[in-house]
């Protein structure tokens, strides 16, 4: 079964996750840049106007689509490098993948999802 990891993190931190993910694997991804607040609703400035609160705040979402297997690692992955301890920091949801499909092949499933090099392949390596 594949499984899409969806993680909203600080901005500053996309380079760490992107590095971690690479090391352990994870080819393909996508990024997006979103606005929003969660627990923290956003932040108190002070300006020469007085204080203001920015209460939807840039970040950056990526999306995962993986088999079911490499979870765990992904998760991992990105946890130790978006973690900085203060309020803001994200959230990871993940949700079933009933089906992928690779639109210049045709493949199906996880084979639509391998890469050359990716996590499955450095796993398929190890077993020889």
């Amino acid at each position: 079964m594949l499984k899409k990891i969806e993680a909203i993190i600080r901005e500053d931190k996309v380079n760490d996750v992107k590095d971690a993910l690479y090391e352990i694997g994870i080819m393909g991804l996508n990024m997006f840049e979103v606005r929003g607040h969660g627990r923290q609703g956003g932040i108190k400035l002070v300006g020469r106007a007085g204080t203001y609160q920015i209460n939807m705040l840039p970040k950056i979402q990526i999306n995962i689509v993986l088999s079911d297997h490499n979870l765990e690692a992904a998760i991992e992955a990105i946890l130790d490098s978006a973690h900085t301890g203060e309020p803001g920091d994200g959230l990871i949801f993940v949700y079933p993948v009933d089906e992928a499909i690779r639109v210049r092949t045709r493949e199906r499933g996880q084979d639509a999802m391998v890469y050359p090099g990716d996590i499955d392949s450095r796993k398929d390596k190890a077993k020889v």
